[in-house]
């Protein structure tokens, strides 16, 4: 099956209250992992890079080959998009021209007139040529490809600015954070996140700084159960459990259960996702 981008999995996840993993690859090995296990539990899922992991590969060219490669040798039928993750403008275009399937912008350290003015032209290319995209309000805490938050509540009033642009799924800081969360961080905004809810409507929302730590259940819980349908995991989260043989932690909605799974061995990298819609795997 080709590359898709992730509009339809991310409106079934909202319609059917689950969510999508986002799951950042920075090899071969991660990323057959990862492909072999979606394909195992029959479940969509959303192929994360970030512009230092792309150079790392050799560049966008040779992540969309690696990645057309797999699904075709593979023989993976369940849907992949592969994910331009926090892009600069510039990076965004680069991966449009590469052939990735879904873009994320990320404008929010620009001047909200300058973001909506960038990701508007950006969803302009990404609707003629069927990519989805991501957008983002409010900086993420933490560090991620040089970009530095600090933690921020997005404007409710310019989310709902930028929704409105036509993008597929919009990321708002809410107060979460790339990396460890510190022991002073002062939690979630569930507050600035219903609003954002109630301006955006239908509109996917997404939960980044997927940091893999004690604090992991309660805020998956807290963060799927307001409205968010894609959970990002990158691989510098991934790197923190090398030393844990299996860990869990649970997504917990409104209908039940969701379960993700990240397994690490000594010898092989193994990520095991699950989307599973009360004890069913979701429908591809």
């Amino acid at each position: 099956m080709p590359l898709v981008n992730a509009k339809e999995m991310l409106t079934k996840a909202k319609a059917g209250h689950y969510a999508v993993g986002q799951f950042n690859i920075n090899n071969l090995e991660w990323t057959k992992s990862i492909l072999l296990t979606a394909q195992e539990l029959n479940s969509p899922v959303i192929l994360g890079v970030s512009e230092g992991a792309g150079k790392y590969m050799c560049g966008y060219k040779t992540v969309v080959g690696m990645v057309n490669g797999m699904l075709e040798e593979l023989n993976i039928t369940v849907p992949v998009a592969l994910h331009l993750d926090h892009g600069s403008y510039e990076g965004a275009k680069k991966c449009i021209e590469a052939g990735f399937s879904s873009i994320m912008f990320d404008g929010s350290h620009y001047p909200i007139e300058e973001n909506i003015e960038k990701t508007k032209e950006l969803v302009a290319t990404c609707n003629k040529l069927g990519l989805s995209l991501e957008a983002e309000v409010g900086a993420i805490g933490g560090e991620e490809d040089g970009v530095i938050g600090m933690g921020e509540c997005a404007d409710p009033k310019e989310c709902k600015m930028v929704a409105d642009l036509g993008v597929t799924m919009l990321a708002a800081g809410i107060g979460n954070i790339h990396g460890k969360y510190p022991a002073n961080w002062k939690g979630l905004s569930f507050e600035t996140l219903d609003a954002i809810q109630q301006l955006t409507g239908e509109m996917p929302l997404v939960l980044h700084g997927g940091t893999v730590d004690g604090q992991q259940g309660s805020i998956f819980h807290a963060q799927l159960h307001a409205g968010s349908v894609r959970v990002e995991l990158t691989g510098q989260n991934l790197s923190h459990t090398r030393y844990l043989p299996m860990l869990k932690f649970w997504l917990v909605f409104r209908s039940g259960i969701r379960a993700v799974s990240v397994v690490l061995d000594t010898g092989k990298q193994c990520v095991r996702i699950a989307t599973h819609k009360s004890g069913k795997q979701c429908e591809c």
